[in-house]
């Protein structure tokens, strides 16, 4: 499952409104088939691991992220259906899909051909791979990254704002490769005008994975970016499940004060900058005991001379 999760995550990004899922197909021990929700969404992942694994399906064990989908599509069929007709003898499923459209049905038409089922394992790891697509059916918008390249100071800038660089390549690096795994970016106005900003993947490879660009601002766009009037507008966005914020102490601001930020990445770069401009504009804190506990630490680790801290939002 550990594997399937991890295969899953490449498709991360491009999978868009349908999840990231990854699918293994096992037989006497050996993987023979591999795969991940294509582009776009189609074909999903159980449909790519049967079709590379053909007639070595028969009998076999598929590992999948999440439960295979039960409902009809014009786009293709059912996963549940592909599997009973591949004839697999046990599947196996980290969590149960939230959509109404299958939540639970598609295990139980597995279970009423006689495929065994087990569902649960590895649910928190599968679900990490996932947060896009839980996130919108759950609250009905994206999972939302709020990333901010610091000096130990908490300054991103300079006092005239310069800015380039902060960090150094290994964590700019990194942030290409964050990049990469969303669908859409965005950038406040001021961080438009002073900086003009390309947003795009500049990684060997990866270069073709450049998410769509957007603005904070109820001012209409430039050619080749699309406006967000305000934070709350991030629910009517098509095709998009994973949003970067990256630029903008306002920007920044503004999706915190309405508690839409689920995750925050900090590139913290050893220099101290004193009088510059900090991370965060005022977010509207009344009272410091409203600040603790909702954040938690999820991974931190050494980035070159840099170091990167990963919080998530601590939701009841």
């Amino acid at each position: 499952m550990a594997a399937a999760a991890a295969i899953g995550g490449r498709a991360r990004g491009l999978s868009a409104p349908n999840p990231n899922v990854g699918a293994l197909i096992v037989s006497d021990g050996r993987i023979v088939g591999r795969g991940w929700c294509q582009p776009g969404g189609r074909p999903h992942a159980e449909a790519m691991a049967l079709a590379e694994a053909g007639a070595k399906s028969r009998g076999a064990t598929c590992y999948t992220t999440l439960e295979p989908c039960a409902h009809a599509s014009p786009r293709g069929p059912a996963c549940s259906a592909l599997l009973i007709a591949a004839g697999v003898a046990r599947v196996v499923g980290g969590m149960i899909d939230p959509d109404p459209r299958t939540a639970g049905a598609g295990y139980a038409r597995l279970r009423a051909a006689g495929i065994a089922v087990t569902d649960g394992v590895l649910a928190d790891v599968c679900a990490a791979t996932m947060e896009g697509f839980l996130t919108r059916q759950r609250l009905g918008r994206p999972h939302v990254t709020l990333k901010l390249a610091l000096s130990l100071d908490g300054c991103i800038a300079l006092a005239d704002g310069s800015s380039r660089w902060i960090t150094g390549a290994a964590a700019r690096a990194h942030a290409h490769v964050e990049r990469a795994r969303a669908e859409m970016i965005v950038v406040g106005r001021g961080t438009l005008t002073a900086d003009a900003p390309r947003l795009d993947v500049r990684l060997d490879g990866l270069e073709g994975r450049s998410p769509r660009r957007a603005v904070l601002s109820r001012d209409p766009p430039p050619d080749g970016w699309e406006g967000l009037p305000a934070p709350a507008a991030i629910a009517a966005l098509d095709g998009v499940d994973h949003l970067l914020v990256e630029g903008g102490a306002g920007a920044a601001a503004a999706f915190l004060a309405e508690d839409l930020v689920d995750r925050l990445l900090l590139y913290r770069a050893p220099i101290v900058i004193g009088d510059g401009r900090p991370a965060v504009d005022a977010i509207g804190l009344t009272d410091l005991s409203d600040a603790h506990g909702r954040w938690r630490l999820r991974d931190a680790r050494a980035l070159g001379s840099d170091r990167i801290e990963v919080y998530e939002r601590q939701r009841s």
